[in-house]
């Protein structure tokens, strides 16, 4: 099999913000590291504070660390994928566990039915019999589905067998068939 390499990333360049409101920053802090910093900082403090009202003296961290560690932690390049920050990644696999993605038949030709979907306690593995045994069993049921779920069987189709064929066919054979496209076409 065949492996490429992606350069771009090595001339990847971020801007950087250097001064906010006169205050200056140093070298500066990634832009979009920023923005999504400010974005979840007002999602955050914002729900808090519509739900609790203003915070106290031991609640003020509760209102502004979160934020603050999942835009710090979550702006630092994947392990998995380099070019793919970390939130992305926590971001993508939230999704996976709780809706899924419907399967690709044929590339996309065939659209597949509701039954040939991983269902969600297959999809949280082991990590639902954990939950299944804690106290928050009755909640946790509706999260990750009921306990048969997960060795269903999704196809009711039987297997597809396949018995294929290699040929190889060399330039004479070519040359052989492409003399009779000719040859019929002229006729």
């Amino acid at each position: 099999m065949r492996e490429g390499s992606t350069y771009t990333r090595h001339f990847h360049v971020e801007t950087r913000q250097h001064e906010i409101l006169g205050m200056d920053l140093g070298e500066g802090v990634p832009r979009r590291a920023l923005m999504l910093g400010m974005l979840l900082f007002l999602v955050w403090t914002g729900g808090l504070l519509a739900l609790f009202g203003m915070p106290g003296r031991f609640t003020l961290g509760l209102y502004t660390l979160p934020p603050i560690f999942v835009a710090t932690v979550g702006t630092h390049p994947s392990r998995r994928y380099e070019r793919r920050w970390r939130i992305a990644e926590w971001v993508i696999a939230a999704r996976y566990r709780l809706w899924g993605h419907r399967p690709v038949i044929c590339g996309g030709r065939v659209t597949a039915h509701r039954s040939e979907w991983i269902s969600r306690r297959a999809r949280w593995g082991a990590r639902a019999e954990d939950l299944a045994r804690t106290p928050l069993a009755g909640p946790a049921a509706l999260v990750i589905g009921a306990e048969g779920d997960a060795d269903t069987v999704p196809a009711s189709a039987p297997p597809v067998t396949l018995a294929a064929r290699c040929h190889l066919y060399g330039p004479d054979h070519l040359y052989r068939a492409t003399a009779r496209r000719k040859k019929k076409e002229t006729a």
